[in-house]
């Protein structure tokens, strides 16, 4: 039976590269990692520790060497490349510190491209839940404009509601608030965490900014390629119930 409290579960994840060369270097040695419905966590380290390795291998864009992945109670273990690219798709919502909108297109049309995606065309369904998302970011009014025409905040937050338009179990934030001054960061940082508690939606967040990661529930530190500490953060947790 499958435990729907559990977003993901990593059970010995390791990652080598070089393979049977004289280059071979491991870089994650074993790391086992639960993240529940909802949990606001915060992934920090020095550079050189194996986040963004671990955040690809979490988010389907990268294999293992060994170990395995559990996303939603499903076993990534030998699954296809369809089914993998498709799991990734509809549970797995990325926001990066370089936001990678198509500046081309309105937010609202930005915000539909996964679910065009998935589904070969648009429709009038796709909009209107584009349109929903854009209105919980706060960005009614500039729904229909190009994003170039956004400031840097606006276009992360349109980032956020094009992350969430697939209803992922898990989004996985890359120095989400990097890129932005410290007002548009708490704003972004502000939402994340009430999507986070208001639909359930598990966040993963590489911060190397202590502010923002002692803002989150949870802080797992990774050092080396191993998990040095993973504790709740109790002071944050009590000031947010």
């Amino acid at each position: 039976m499958i435990d729907t409290s559990i977003t993901l579960r990593l059970e010995g994840i390791k990652k080598a590269y070089g393979i049977g060369t004289k280059a071979e270097t491991e870089v994650l040695h074993g790391i086992d990692l639960i993240l529940k419905r909802g949990e606001f966590c915060a992934l920090i380290g020095p550079s050189g520790s194996g986040k963004s390795t671990l955040l690809n291998i979490i988010g389907l864009l990268d294999n293992a060497t060994s170990g395995k992945l559990f996303l939603t109670g499903v076993a990534t273990e030998g699954l296809d490349d369809k089914a993998i690219t498709k799991l990734r798709a509809t549970a797995i919502g990325f926001v990066f510190q370089f936001h990678n909108l198509l500046p081309a297109f309105t937010a609202i049309e930005n915000v539909m491209l996964p679910l065009i995606a998935a589904n070969g065309y648009p429709n009038d369904e796709m909009r209107q839940r584009a349109i929903e998302l854009i209105d919980k970011v706060e960005l009614t009014q500039w729904g229909e404009h190009l994003t170039n025409d956004l400031s840097g905040g606006q276009q992360q937050r349109t980032a956020i509601a094009r992350a969430l338009v697939m209803n992922p179990a898990l989004v996985l934030a890359d120095e989400p608030t990097g890129n932005l001054d410290t007002k548009s960061a708490d704003t972004v940082f502000d939402l994340m965490r009430t999507v986070s508690k208001t639909s359930g939606t598990t966040f993963l967040i590489v911060t190397h900014d202590p502010r923002l990661a002692m803002r989150c529930d949870r802080i797992i530190e990774l050092i080396d390629g191993r998990i040095d500490s993973d504790k709740p953060n109790i002071t944050n947790m009590n000031k947010t119930q």
